[in-house]
């Protein structure tokens, strides 16, 4: 345990992703990088966001059968990573944004669609409607009505860029914490094993109570879950976790899946992977970067991988 570094602990809080953000870093030296990577995220937000009317991706998306649209470098690396998992057909899927805003769960209007209208939504999210171009860079949607969403892997990107930036920097122990998904930055100073201590959250309480207590040396933590927005109605509850492949929200008796990866981007993927997949893959642990996973059931039963 390191007690000089603890007592140099600096955070800072700001909003932006559509989340609470915290950084924190362990060490005065340290202090300095918190608001340029706060800096750093906002640029990353102005880029991705599809929640303004103008960004790249909006861009994108206004010209959705119409033309292909020039990004930056990064906004394409993201969105060729983006359409390279959603085609492997496992839950994840950047297109998905016409069907969520059909059944609109989390916000004001939400309903249940007729089957009629989810097919003809279906037609709009097929990710080898996108046509990528990496000599010109341009990103092309095929339909009109096409949309690009990259909310599901955004923040685990953006996390590993935070986190390239720290250890240019000299950052020796950090926390980055976007929203809930947490990425680590070398050995904890708390401990003298150097592992951080991370909470796994029942999904049937309040935030902050934690069901599973796991100790893991620096990595990532993300969490994909059905408990935090959904809809009643005619006595069935409906959560907002679409599946691509249905139109309808996932049948599932998971409440949440939580992996821990190397690098949080992959956490993003690797969570929805097994959240879709309602249970463990054999070999999933052999993948590199893969640590373990914590599956929470309905009923509120854990099942780890993994995980000692």
């Amino acid at each position: 345990m390191d007690e000089q570094l603890i007592d140099q602990k600096h955070t800072l809080t700001h909003h932006a992703l559509g989340t609470r953000i915290v950084l924190t870093v362990y060490g005065d030296s340290s202090a300095a990088v918190l608001q340029p990577s706060m800096d750093l995220i906002d640029g990353y937000e102005d880029r991705l966001t599809v929640n303004r009317d103008q960004s790249e991706l909006m861009d994108v998306n206004h010209a959705a059968g119409i033309k292909p649209v020039v990004i930056s470098p990064t906004s394409y690396e993201l969105v060729k990573m983006a359409v390279k998992y959603s085609r492997e057909d496992f839950g994840f899927n950047a297109l998905i944004g016409p069907l969520v805003k059909l059944w609109k769960i989390g916000f004001k209007g939400a309903n249940v669609p007729d089957d009629a209208d989810i097919q003809e939504h279906l037609k709009l999210i097929d990710p080898w409607q996108v046509k990528l171009d990496d000599r010109a860079r341009t990103v092309y949607l095929e339909q009109a009505g096409m949309e690009l969403d990259l909310g599901g892997i955004a923040k685990g990107y953006i996390a590993d860029r935070i986190k390239d930036f720290w250890v240019q920097q000299g950052v020796s122990a950090g926390i980055i914490n976007l929203g809930g998904n947490l990425l680590f930055v070398g050995p904890s100073p708390r401990r003298s094993d150097g592992q951080w201590v991370i909470g796994v959250q029942d999904p049937q309480l309040h935030r902050g109570e934690n069901m599973e207590v796991v100790r893991q040396a620096a990595c990532s933590a993300v969490t994909s879950g059905i408990y935090e927005r959904f809809l009643i109605k005619d006595g069935h509850r409906y959560h907002h976790l679409i599946d691509p492949r249905t139109g309808y929200p996932l049948d599932t008796d998971l409440s949440s899946v939580t992996v821990f990866t190397d690098q949080s981007v992959m956490g993003e993927i690797e969570a929805k992977r097994l959240f879709f997949n309602g249970q463990p893959i054999p070999g999933w642990l052999d993948r590199p970067g893969n640590r373990g996973a914590v599956f929470i059931h309905n009923d509120e039963s854990v099942e780890n991988v993994g995980i000692y």
